[in-house]
């Protein structure tokens, strides 16, 4: 018999909503594992080799870009992969792990970080994530006030698109500013000025 109907049972129902009280009690090696969506835990997908290998890639670009900006313009900015971000906590939490962020500069005790100090989430669109992320997370970053989402789009061992979305305040929903492809621009200006290297943003997997 499958493990599902071991695990099917009413003493594993959800006791409660989760707080943001109780995420940061919660194991780090569970916590990496879902999410938490209204106060129900979900199940988070376990990303493919391209997937992080694009995540990975991109983020390192990103802070590059952050470095810069900061140079010019001062201020404090961060880059991290696939961690902790509260959306919301009232009248439930949410909590989303986007595969990249771009944050102002926080301590790292702070767990989950708000909403509030992050100036563009990124999601790399898997087969089994797309309506997760072009739906749910996209109109959540909304909500959430999040300025900048992108959806990164790969297909043939390659990141085929970035479409940039930017949040308009009076609908409170994302519209997308441009998409980029490879065969199109390098530069992505906002956020912060990103030279894209599209050689290694494919051949993900070798």
């Amino acid at each position: 018999m499958s493990a599902i109907f071991d695990w099917a049972t009413s003493d594993n129902l959800q006791p409660e909503p989760v707080t943001v009280e109780i995420w940061r009690k919660l194991p780090e090696d569970y916590c990496r594992q879902v999410e938490v969506v209204n106060g129900d835990i979900v199940r988070a997908e376990s990303p493919r080799r391209a997937h992080q290998k694009a995540a990975r890639r991109l983020a390192d670009m990103i802070e590059s870009a952050a470095r810069e900006h900061t140079s010019r313009f001062g201020g404090c900015l961060d880059v991290d992969t696939d961690f902790d971000v509260l959306l919301w906590d009232f009248p439930r939490a949410t909590i989303r792990c986007p595969d990249i962020a771009l944050f102002d500069c926080a301590p790292d005790d702070m767990r989950p970080l708000p909403a509030g100090l992050v100036k563009l989430a990124v999601e790399v669109v898997s087969p089994g994530t797309e309506k997760v992320d072009t739906t749910e997370k996209k109109a959540e970053y909304a909500a959430a006030g999040i300025p900048w989402y992108w959806l990164v789009w790969i297909r043939d061992n390659r990141v085929d698109a970035i479409d940039v979305h930017v949040l308009d305040h009076a609908s409170g929903e994302y519209r997308l500013h441009r998409s980029i492809a490879p065969d199109a621009a390098s530069l992505i200006e906002v956020p912060v000025r990103v030279e894209l290297d599209w050689t290694r943003l494919s051949e993900l997997v070798l």
